[in-house]
């Protein structure tokens, strides 16, 4: 089995002590591939770490997090644009909107947003979406940058909406993201994935953050994907071993890696 975990931050201080141990557990579990989303510059350094350690199955992305959205917005709009002209980024991400913890910075949100969706546009690369408590928000920028003429594909990372947004969502050249709220109890997206083809499902651990059921509120590990495979592949009645086939494919059409 080959599962991919399409956004977990290996580079994160929760994993520091244990990398190693995490990753082989994983691959034991059958997750082989690993895509990281940047955060903002201070993370570029451990992120470079990563990838040097395990170049075959870590793939790193460039982007500016909107909580990450500050008063250095232009100088850290900068370091994104010289990590896409130095490294070998698979997508623009995670970028978006976050309107959860904070709305001072919206305006400076969107303008970093649709920036780095152009960017990504003329990179011909991807784009992984941060939204939260801004879905009307985030659909209004793509919208704006796909009529300026500009190519918009990607991936709606941790994907927490309805059947419409959903629909919305795919309709504007993006894929779902689902990890650990598949397991929730309140998570409520089980009640209608099925009825979204698994063309435009990928899997994701959010890792450290966001751990499924049983491990709801603790660390989250790469090798917990496989239990967010175990339950997509019941919600839409296919063999886990299926599901990885599927959704490791959909990855690699959207990052060629």
């Amino acid at each position: 089995m080959n599962l991919t975990d399409t956004h977990i931050h290996l580079y994160a201080d929760d994993f520091a002590h244990d990398l190693p141990a995490l990753v082989a557990e994983a691959e034991k579990r059958g997750v082989t591939r690993f895509f990281l989303p940047a955060i903002d510059s201070e993370f570029s350094a451990a992120m470079d770490q990563v990838v040097e350690a395990y170049p075959d199955q870590v793939h790193l992305m460039a982007g500016l997090h909107p909580t990450h959205v500050k008063e250095n917005v232009a100088s850290e709009l900068l370091h994104v644009k010289e990590r896409l002209d130095t490294i070998d980024a698979v997508a623009v991400g995670e970028i978006g909107i976050d309107l959860y913890w904070d709305d001072s910075f919206k305006e400076a949100q969107v303008y970093a947003f649709e920036k780095q969706m152009v960017w990504a546009s003329e990179r011909n690369l991807p784009i992984v979406i941060h939204c939260r408590d801004a879905f009307d928000e985030v659909f209004e920028s793509v919208e704006r940058i796909k009529k300026q003429g500009h190519t918009i594909t990607g991936i709606l990372h941790c994907f927490t909406g309805n059947l419409e947004q959903a629909k919305h969502a795919i309709s504007l050249g993006l894929h779902l993201g689902i990890g650990g709220v598949a397991t929730f109890k309140n998570g409520k997206i089980d009640t209608f994935l099925s009825q979204i083809s698994l063309e435009y499902i990928v899997l994701e651990t959010d890792g450290p953050y966001l751990a499924p059921v049983p491990h709801r509120g603790k660390r989250n590990e790469p090798a917990y994907l496989r239990l967010i495979a175990d339950r997509v592949a019941a919600i839409y009645h296919i063999s886990t071993e299926e599901l990885a086939k599927i959704t490791s494919s959909n990855s690699l059409r959207i990052f060629k890696r």
